[in-house]
C-alpha cells in the first residue's frame, strides 16, 4: 500500500506502529469532517444529535468485533479502559489480581496503586522466553493461580514482547474457576481477527486508534451483560441520574458514555476505520506484513547471532514482533542514532534484564524500511565489519 496514502513523513523508515498507530488520508479527512461539524454548531451536535451517533458508531463497532452494541462504550483509550474496571471492582485485603510479567507499565502502575490502597496483591506471574507454544504459557501462567485469586488481568498482545497470549483458553479456565477476566486488547483490534464473543472474557478493552487504523483517542471497554453491573464511572455525570426512557437502554452506556464536553470525533470516526480495512482486504494485508516482519526478525537475528524468541512459522505474533540485541547495548543511544542517523522510527526496549529491538509492520511499510534498519544495526552495532 503506497505512503502516499498515509500522513506519515516519508523520510522515516516508521517501524513503530505499536506505539500510537498511524491513520491513513482518508480516514483522517472524515475525522476532521466530524470536528468541523461540531464546531459548525455544538449545541445541536452535542445536544441533539451525538446520542444518536454514537449508538450508530458503538453498534458498528459492536458488529466488527462480534457482541451486542450495548455491551461496549467508547472510551479515549485501553488504559482508561483498564482503570474504570479496576477501581469498579471490590478488592478486599488478601484478595490477589493475577497478571503475567509482560505488561504494560502505565496499566501496572494502576493495579499497584489500587491494590496498595485496598490492602490485595498484584501478582505477577513469569512467562519466559524463548516461547515455544501457547500450551507452555497457558501452564506457566496458571500456575501462579491461587486459592486468594480473585482477578485475572492480561494483555491479549504484550506491549514490550510483541507476544499474542491464549487468552480464549485463560478466560475459560477463569470461568469454570469463578475467577472474573479483564483482558487489555491494547494492540489487538486490526492486528488479529477479534471475536469477543468467542473470547468470552467478563472485560475487554482495546484500542481502535492503533491497528484499526483510526484517529488518536478513540478506544472501547466491552463488558459482558452478568458483570456490568460492578461497573461505575470514574467521573458521574449527567448518564448517572438518566431517566431511563431517555437513557440508551443501557445502564452501563449511560453511566460511562458522557463525563462532561469532549471531542467525540473519533469515536464517530471508528466506522470510516473499519470500512477502510474491509476495503482493502486486510487479512491479505497482515499477512503480507506477518510474512515480512518474520523475515525482519530472522535477519536481526542473523545479524546478532541470538536465537529468536518466538518461532518464525506461528501465530505467537503478528505484525508486532521483538529481536534479541546483545547485551552490551545501550538501547538509548543505539534508538537516537538509529533516528538521527539512519531516519529510523523503532523502540528499543529493555525487559527483565534482556534487550530488543520492537518491530512494527503495518500496510506502508516496504522492504525497503527493513533494509534501512538492518543497515543502521550493522553499522552501530558492528562498525568495520
Amino acid at each position: 500500500m503506497k505512503n502516499l496514502e498515509w500522513n506519515l513523513d516519508p523520510a522515516v523508515h516508521f517501524l513503530n506502529h505499536g506505539s500510537f498507530g498511524a491513520c491513513p488520508k482518508s480516514v483522517f479527512t472524515v475525522y476532521q469532517d466530524w470536528q468541523l461539524r461540531l464546531e459548525r454548531q455544538p449545541v445541536r451536535f452535542l445536544g441533539r444529535e451525538l446520542d444518536g451517533l454514537l449508538r450508530e458508531a458503538r453498534f458498528a463497532l459492536a458488529e466488527f468485533l462480534n457482541v451486542a452494541g450495548d455491551d461496549l462504550v467508547y472510551v479515549p483509550n485501553a488504559t482508561h479502559g483498564v482503570n474504570i474496571v479496576a477501581r469498579s471492582l471490590d478488592l478486599q485485603p488478601g484478595d490477589q489480581v493475577l497478571t503475567t510479567n509482560h505488561e504494560y507499565g502505565a496499566c501496572d502502575f494502576t493495579w499497584d496503586f489500587l491494590c496498595a490502597r485496598r490492602g490485595a496483591e498484584y501478582i505477577h506471574q513469569p512467562i519466559a522466553l524463548p516461547v515455544v507454544s501457547e500450551a507452555q504459557m497457558l501452564e506457566q501462567f496458571w500456575a501462579g493461580v491461587g486459592p486468594r485469586t480473585r482477578v485475572i488481568y492480561l494483555s491479549h498482545i504484550t506491549s514490550p514482547t510483541a507476544l499474542r497470549l491464549p487468552v480464549e483458553q485463560v478466560c475459560a479456565r477463569a470461568r469454570a474457576e469463578g475467577i472474573l477476566t479483564i483482558v487489555d486488547g491494547a494492540h489487538a483490534p486490526g492486528q488479529i481477527p477479534l471475536d469477543l464473543a468467542a473470547i468470552e472474557a467478563d472485560f475487554y478493552t482495546g484500542n481502535t486508534h492503533k491497528w484499526m487504523l483510526n484517529a488518536k483517542g478513540a478506544a472501547f471497554l466491552y463488558a459482558r451483560r452478568s458483570v456490568q453491573s460492578l461497573v461505575e464511572p470514574l467521573t458521574v455525570s449527567w448518564g448517572y441520574g438518566n431517566d431511563p426512557q431517555f437513557g440508551s437502554g443501557s445502564r452501563f452506556v449511560d453511566i460511562l458514555q458522557w463525563s462532561g464536553t469532549y471531542d467525540p470525533a473519533a469515536y464517530l470516526t471508528t466506522p470510516t476505520a473499519i470500512r477502510f480495512l474491509l476495503e482493502q482486504d486486510w487479512p491479505q494485508v497482515r499477512q503480507r506484513c506477518h510474512l515480512l516482519l518474520a523475515d525482519a526478525v530472522q535477519r536481526v537475528c542473523e545479524l546478532t547471532g541470538l536465537a529468536p524468541l518466538y518461532p518464525r512459522d506461528s501465530d505467537l505474533f503478528a505484525q508486532m514482533a521483538i529481536a534479541p540485541l546483545p547485551a552490551t547495548v545501550d538501547v538509548a543511544m543505539l534508538k537516537m542514532r538509529l533516528y538521527d542517523d539512519f531516519a529510523v522510527e523503532v523502540p528499543l526496549i529493555e525487559w527483565q534484564g534482556h534487550k530488543f529491538v520492537r518491530i512494527s509492520v503495518q500496510a506502508y511499510n516496504t522492504p525497503e524500511d527493513i533494509e534501512a534498519l538492518l543497515h543502521g544495526l550493522r553499522t552501530l552495532l558492528y562498525p568495520g565489519s
